[in-house]
């Protein structure tokens, strides 16, 4: 129950998340979608050169952990509360910059507020996999060890790919 709680929680974060950015990516409508294309290219870019260790840059983060007094005293409400902090990607660390590129392509975008919205959905969905899988795995400690060996390949593989697709995006917009 607090692990579909939790779940939800983290799907609602990302609902809201989405919508914001999809809101506030009106603010670049009057830059030319070629300009903001090569712009979510150049932000998807630094991710790569970031993931690569080729740059540091500091991610944004609030290192807070799980609000144990919440959780204390409202089991639920604090696996609800705590997954909607985390959804929205404004508590703890993200172990990948994917997730900022992302954002930076739904404010720049300008696409319909829809597609935000399903970013944003997409975001706390991808959250949502890892406590899931690592339950299901059942030998957590293995699970966990098998996360830390991959982490590195994983990320630079997402910020590859955006690369990649918004680079597409890019060439048909000129």
């Amino acid at each position: 129950m607090l692990l579909a709680l939790f779940v939800l929680g983290l799907l609602g974060g990302g609902l809201l998340s989405g919508v914001v950015l999809g809101l506030l990516s009106g603010l670049s409508s009057p830059l030319p979608p070629p300009w903001r294309y090569a712009a979510i290219v150049a932000v998807a870019l630094l991710g790569l050169l970031r993931e690569t260790r080729v740059v540091t840059i500091p991610l944004p983060q609030n290192a807070r952990q799980v609000p144990q007094d919440v959780l204390r005293r409202n089991p639920r409400r604090g696996a609800l509360r705590f997954g909607f902090e985390l959804g929205t990607g404004v508590r703890t660390y993200l172990s990948a910059t994917a997730p900022y590129v992302l954002a930076a392509a739904v404010l720049l975008g300008g696409q319909r507020l829809l597609v935000a919205v399903l970013a944003g959905v997409g975001f706390g969905a991808g959250r949502a996999a890892t406590p899931l899988l690592r339950r299901a795995a059942g030998a957590v400690e293995g699970w966990d060890a098998d996360l830390a060996a991959r982490l590195r390949l994983v990320t630079v593989t997402g910020c590859a790919a955006f690369v990649v697709a918004f680079g597409l995006l890019l060439l048909h917009q000129m």
